[in-house]
């Protein structure tokens, strides 16, 4: 069972390397669980089985940015090993909104591709510095007024720090590109992530077939 963030990382790094397009880079990478706020907790296991009902609804899941996309991956709910990739959106058009950076547990909503309406993620104060680099991807106004300020994030492009030994990590310095030769074709060019205050477009996945680099995955829903 990994535990510690960095191993976290590295595993989920090592996954998506398997299926990234040449040349992707792997920039903040965020854990997330799904549900009510999790200071509920101690409210519902004072109801019978209602606790356990909460706990076991709950989906984990990985928030990847990278140098073109946000990437999101299934969490195992008992080992926190990344499963399979269950949507991704170029890097300009995260759909999130009402996200709140708070002093323990910060939150955001995200549209998912397969609900029908944004699903409630939390994030926990030990992966705060990983959600102010994520913040690079949050559309203008997505921010909710109540939100603690979030940090500057990296510089576009910066790739994401692995602990040394990883037997996958690259020389010190140099960006976590995908083996070279993978059939994942690479996002189309033309859409950088735009300055803050500019219009963002139309919140959506790839629209063409063949435009999403990790496609060919199929969801498990845990």
């Amino acid at each position: 069972m990994a535990i510690r963030r960095a191993k976290q990382k590295a595993q989920v790094i090592e996954k998506l390397s398997q299926m990234a397009p040449p040349g992707e880079q792997f920039i903040a990478c965020v854990h997330v669980e799904t549900g009510p706020s999790p200071w509920l907790n101690a409210i519902f296991d004072e109801i019978p089985a209602v606790g356990l009902i909460v706990a076991l609804t709950r989906k984990f899941y990985f928030l990847t940015l990278t140098s073109n996309s946000v990437v999101v991956n299934i969490a195992n709910r008992f080992t926190n090993r990344p499963g399979d990739v269950v949507a991704v959106f170029p890097r300009h058009a995260f759909p999130v909104s009402r996200v709140k950076r708070a002093t323990v547990w910060s939150s955001m909503y995200l549209q998912l591709p397969t609900d029908s309406k944004p699903k409630r993620l939390n994030i926990h104060r030990y992966w705060r510095n990983e959600l102010d680099q994520l913040s690079w991807a949050f559309p203008p106004g997505s921010i909710d007024p109540s939100s603690q300020a979030f940090e500057v994030g990296p510089p576009q492009g910066q790739p994401l720090a692995v602990p040394q030994g990883q037997p996958f990590a690259a020389p010190q310095g140099q960006p976590f590109a995908a083996p070279q030769g993978q059939p994942y074709p690479a996002p189309q060019a033309g859409a950088p992530y735009p300055p803050q205050g500019a219009p963002v477009p139309p919140q959506q996945q790839y629209p063409q077939q063949g435009a999403n680099p990790y496609a060919g995955q199929h969801p498990d829903q845990m």
